[in-house]
């Protein structure tokens, strides 16, 4: 089956799309990847999604507009990459989605929204399409995330040791395959949110994001700052446990910078990569992780990944690419995934790292103009492999 998969993360700065040849082979899911497109959203749209996100005010005429002008994005990116990546033809397509609001309550998930309506997808490609992915890993008791982790459970299973992967963007999050116990899995904390904000606000807008890492490169770790940041109760926290920019944005640092001198712009952005790092690793640690395996934009930030490298000490930080899975699609292709299990009547979730109370199958459909793709599978994948 030929499956797309659309995402845009919690930096919300492109729409990235990944397609994918996937089949069963015996007890193995089998991946191959057709290739990866990215298309940024427009300034309009980023700067209206950007004024209605958390801790802003919003009202629901702008989440309807915003709803629909996302769905129309996403479908536009998912008409380039059936005719440029699936030669004109996809059997499926799985949206993300844009995450607007994550409810934790006493570190217990409530409910999570995802914008941009599915039926323009749907209407602009005659592709039945997989989305809302999360919710029913909530209405389990999941947390909803990190929904990578059966991908990452899949694929890095047998390797040996206690791999871990690492996705480094809005959010990091973590998922640790030990070879006896079961997978855990969860959101260490912020990695490019205060990082991609306090460069904004420092740089009056000039810069959207710490581009080579030049900011934290000339910078020096602020100590009182650093401590501060660090003695966030949510880093204490048991997993299963998810966060987003609910809790991680401006204002939040803000907050603990109250009463502090004048601390250097680029003393700021070295601070809160720094701590980026240190979590990370903490949480890399606290587990017996024996490699981590990295994923995500927040990968191209020379400055943060010498710092987390630096943070872990002896255990090696590779880039999925190194293993055959490029970086920048590796979310969208886990999704692909996702769908394409959906449509199998398989679960998509892994209880152990989200959660929840049984293992769900994920997502709403949307059908195509042609008949749905429903196909039963005798047995759930026992690994995932790229071919």
């Amino acid at each position: 089956m030929r499956v797309i998969g659309l995402m845009s993360g919690t930096s919300y700065d492109a729409i990235d799309a990944a397609a994918a040849e996937l089949s069963f082979e015996g007890d193995q899911l089998l991946l191959q990847p057709l290739g990866m497109l990215s298309r940024p959203y427009s300034s309009e749209l980023r700067d209206a999604l950007a004024a209605a996100l958390p801790p802003a005010s919003t009202s629901l005429e702008a989440v309807t507009r915003l709803d629909t002008g996302i769905g129309q994005a996403f479908a536009e990116v998912a008409v380039q990459a059936v005719e440029q990546l699936c030669g004109g033809h996809a059997d499926l397509i799985v949206s993300h989605g844009q995450t607007v609001f994550h409810w934790v309550d006493e570190g217990v998930v409530r409910g999570t929204l995802q914008i941009g309506q599915p039926a323009w997808i749907a209407e602009a490609t005659g592709t039945a399409v997989v989305s809302d992915l999360r919710s029913r890993d909530v209405a389990a008791g999941g947390q909803g995330a990190p929904l990578v982790s059966l991908f990452d459970t899949l694929w890095l299973r047998g390797r040996g040791g206690t791999p871990v992967a690492l996705n480094l963007g809005g959010i990091a999050n973590i998922t640790v395959v030990p070879a006896v116990d079961e997978p855990v899995a969860f959101d260490t904390g912020p990695a490019n949110a205060l990082i991609d904000a306090v460069v904004g606000e420092l740089t009056a807008g000039r810069l959207a994001f710490d581009a080579d890492g030049l900011m934290a490169g000339r910078g020096t770790i602020h100590p009182e700052l650093f401590a501060r940041l660090m003695a966030e109760p949510y880093y204490a926290r048991p997993a299963p446990k998810s966060t987003g920019k609910e809790l991680f944005h401006l204002s939040y640092l803000a907050e603990r910078m109250q009463g502090l001198p004048e601390i250097a712009p680029d003393d700021v952005v070295a601070t809160v990569t720094a701590l980026t790092a240190r979590t990370v690793a903490d949480a890399v640690k606290a587990y017996g992780g024996t490699e981590v395996i990295a994923a995500g934009g927040g990968i191209r930030n020379p400055a943060l990944m010498h710092r987390l490298g630096w943070e872990l000490g002896d255990l090696p930080l590779l880039s999925t690419d190194e293993l055959g899975l490029p970086s920048a699609a590796k979310e969208a292709y886990a999704f692909a995934v996702l769908g394409f299990l959906t449509v199998h009547g398989l679960a998509g979730t892994v209880p152990s790292c989200t959660g929840a109370r049984h293992a769900s199958v994920l997502g709403s459909i949307t059908p195509g103009r042609g008949p749905l793709p429903l196909t039963a599978a005798a047995t759930f994948p026992a690994s995932l492999r790229l071919t």
